[in-house]
Parts: C-alpha cells; sequence; structure tokens
C-alpha cells in the first residue's frame, strides 16, 4: 500500500496472489480485487491459481468494478462503476463494462 489511498466502504480484497496499491489510488464502494482463480479442468478446480494485481498511482476505480487476477492498472487511468477489468488497462485510459474496455485515452 502506498500513501494517500482512500478505500471507501464494503470493498472486498482476496488477496492470496497479491495486491499492490500505488499512492494516491482512490476506489470506490464495494470494488471487488480478486486474485484467486480455479482451474478449468474439473479434476483440478478445487485448486487455486494465483496472479497478482498491480494498481499504479493516481487510479480511480468506482464503484461495484472488479478487478480480476492478473491485471494492472495504468498510470492515471479511470474504472467505470461496475466494470469487470479481466485484461491490463493501459497509463491514462478511462475502461468501462463487461468485460471492461477502453472508452477513452485521459488527454495529459
Amino acid at each position: 500500500m502506498g500513501k494517500n489511498i482512500f478505500i471507501n466502504h464494503a470493498c472486498t480484497f482476496l488477496d492470496l496472489g497479491g495486491i499492490t496499491i500505488d499512492n494516491d489510488v482512490q476506489i470506490g464502494p464495494k470494488v471487488n480485487l480478486i486474485t484467486e482463480n480455479h482451474p478449468v479442468d474439473p479434476t483440478q478446480r478445487k485448486n487455486l491459481d494465483l496472479k497478482s494485481i498491480h494498481i499504479k498511482r493516481n487510479v480511480w476505480i468506482g464503484a461495484a468494478a472488479t478487478i480480476l487476477p492478473g491485471v494492472t492498472v495504468g498510470e492515471n487511468s479511470i474504472v467505470a462503476a461496475g466494470a469487470v477489468v479481466t485484461k491490463d488497462v493501459p497509463d491514462n485510459t478511462i475502461v468501462g463494462g463487461v468485460p471492461a474496455r477502453i472508452i477513452k485515452k485521459i488527454e495529459m
């Protein structure tokens, strides 16, 4: 955890795979950061597949968004409320939807 982080209420962080949150991040209510998954193979499904999440500097994650295992959210980016992020988010980008897709670039 970095400095100057705001985490709203009712968030869920499943962190066995590791979660890194850089400075100046804002996390809305009911956000889910999920680092655990299960294999597709039914004979292996009780095992865990762990992948870390990295939330870079100055990110804003909207209410009830879900960040899935292995995702990095790039610097200055915004994850829209209710989004399900399955892939890395580039720096200075707004993503939204299920699954999340790029909505627009943030001009700096």
